[in-house]
């Protein structure tokens, strides 16, 4: 019969650390995964069957957890074992660090504070910082493909806020005097791009309160994503790949879907490849299911939350 070791001596030979350390390091690893995932903790949790407790204990370094319950977490956040006990980009030293993003640097410092530092870090924040977020909240866009209802819910939000509601593409075709499809046959892809980010410039010049509805493809273009994201509280109305499909025809939009024998499958290559992006907004409000009323509460819900 196989003599049996404790796992940490089974893991020696994949990190230096030990004991207190490794345990830390190991928890940094699996909420930096989870974090890159853009999962909460209490979703991985479901998925992988294991206790939010003990998840929110391993992540703390302050508790041991079986090798079971790790290859369940490994599964979930699709790493090998191997790569969960890889030492984090700070401890390896490597010069991915100085490629993080300002966002996950930021994040990295936070989570190695004292807790008895967090509060003053907070209230530093809301110092520094909190005015720039009241006046992005005073300007709400919200992005994602058509049919997660970007207009019906962002019209609701406006008139209920008494701000004008305003839809990005409409506004292109004010300011050009051409229907989108011409603009893009004449200028293309790119040109199209450029008079988009004159438009919303422009848009946001002269607005300091409004909801605004821009176009799915926005995110692409990361210039003027970044000055939507800098200027804007952007939330992200999501749905299922077949609901979209459902109320884009629903409305007798099919531009996109012209002549397509693969409109799903394109649909969901599309979702799919943005996503990512999409992740990018202050929030995200899933309407899957959802009546307008219950849509719309949501969307209310989570900006009421931002205020706070």
């Amino acid at each position: 019969m196989a003599s049996r070791f404790p796992v940490e001596t089974k893991l020696s030979f994949l990190d230096p650390l030990s004991g207190e350390d490794f345990l830390l390091s190991l928890g940094t690893r699996v909420r930096e995964l989870r974090n890159r995932r853009g999962m909460t903790r209490k979703a991985l949790a479901l998925e992988s069957d294991v206790s939010e407790r003990h998840l929110a204990q391993l992540e703390s370094g302050e508790g041991n957890i079986s090798i079971l319950l790790l290859r369940r977490i490994a599964a979930v956040l699709n790493v090998s074992l191997e790569q969960l006990f890889a030492p984090t980009q700070i401890e390896a030293g490597t010069d991915d660090q100085q490629h993080a993003s300002p966002k996950q640097s930021m994040l990295r410092f936070i989570e190695r504070l004292p807790s008895h530092r967090l509060e003053e870090a907070a209230a530093r924040l809301m110092r520094d910082f909190g005015a720039e977020q009241n006046q992005r909240l005073a300007r709400i866009a919200l992005i994602g493909l058509r049919g997660a209802g970007k207009s019906t819910l962002g019209s609701r939000l406006a008139a209920e806020r008494n701000v004008p509601f305003i839809e990005l593409d409409q506004e292109i075709e004010k300011d050009t005097g051409m229907p989108l499809a011409e603009i893009f046959s004449l200028y293309g892809q790119s040109g199209y791009r450029a008079i988009e980010k004159r438009t919303l410039e422009r848009i946001l010049r002269a607005s300091e309160h409004a909801v605004i509805s821009v176009g799915g493809g926005i995110v692409s273009e990361k210039e003027t994503y970044d000055y939507l994201l800098a200027h804007c509280y952007t939330v992200w109305l999501q749905a299922q790949p077949e609901e979209h499909m459902s109320r884009v025809i629903a409305q007798g939009d099919f531009r996109a879907m012209a002549g397509s024998h693969r409109a799903m499958e394109d649909l969901r290559r599309i979702l799919e490849s943005r996503e990512p992006l999409y992740r990018k907004a202050d929030a995200a409000v899933d309407t899957s299911g959802e009546t307008v009323e219950e849509s719309f509460t949501k969307l209310k819900a989570a900006l009421a939350a931002a205020a706070q």
